[in-house]
């Protein structure tokens, strides 16, 4: 299954590949993620086999690591796991990794497809012209921030309507509540203080591009309000 994701995520990164194509091929692709982790756990507990909650740390790479953060946090969140930003001072600067917790299928499917955005969103930025008078890294931070905001709401449909489609096997509801559960206690366990991010008040007018360059990475759902373009929860 991991296959087939792989190969319709790096048709999507192609740079021949038309908007509406990586459209198509990510929207697939996230859905076969998000059924193949239920799939997945609902194997583990009809054969009862014992599966533990996993981690690992992704480290980002600069410009725009607090951008970067969110949008792994919004690809995590829609595909039943959890990060914590992890954010610390070096000689050499800031620098910011995400700790993710979820299920081997879970965190496996978060790290193929918050990689594959990432060349989307990057490609994305090359394709827009900085507006004459806005501050180009200003502006660029809330493009990615909208970006990501439409990724969300995308992801969080593909997953509503692979749960729909699975809820017919009995005991699905309760076998995936008891694995929220059980990445909530992890996290707990390893970060017993963890604060929930800050409001950022965003000062670049690139949201609503980023949006639009989000919602034709994929997944179509209804379109994300404007009072959000400024006013965002980090990671």
């Amino acid at each position: 299954m991991l296959d087939k994701v792989r190969k319709l995520l790096a048709k999507a990164e192609d740079p021949a590949c038309t908007p509406h194509e990586a459209e198509a091929l990510t929207a697939k692709a996230a859905a076969l993620i998000a059924k193949y982790g239920i799939d997945q756990a609902l194997l583990d507990a009809r054969e009862e086999r014992p599966a533990a909650v996993g981690n690992r740390r992704v480290e980002l790479d600069a410009p725009y690591l607090r951008e970067k953060a969110y949008l792994l946090h919004v690809v995590a969140a829609a595909l039943r796991c959890r990060s914590i930003r992890l954010e610390r001072r070096t000689t050499d600067g800031l620098r910011i990794s995400v700790h993710l917790f979820g299920f081997e299928p879970d965190v496996a499917g978060v790290e193929l497809l918050f990689a594959s955005l990432l060349v989307q969103a990057a490609r994305g930025l090359l394709r827009e012209a900085v507006p004459d008078g806005e501050q180009p890294a200003a502006w660029r931070r809330s493009w990615l921030v909208g970006f990501g905001a439409a990724v969300s709401e995308r992801l969080a449909e593909a997953s509503r309507a692979a749960s729909e489609r699975e809820s017919q096997a009995p005991g699905t509801a309760v076998v995936l509540a008891d694995r929220e559960q059980a990445v909530d206690r992890a996290v707990q366990a390893e970060y017993p203080n963890v604060r929930t991010g800050r409001r950022r008040r965003l000062t670049g007018g690139g949201f609503e591009a980023g949006d639009a360059a989000g919602r034709r990475a994929d997944l179509g759902a209804p379109r994300v309000g404007h009072d959000r373009a400024n006013e965002v929860t980090s990671a």
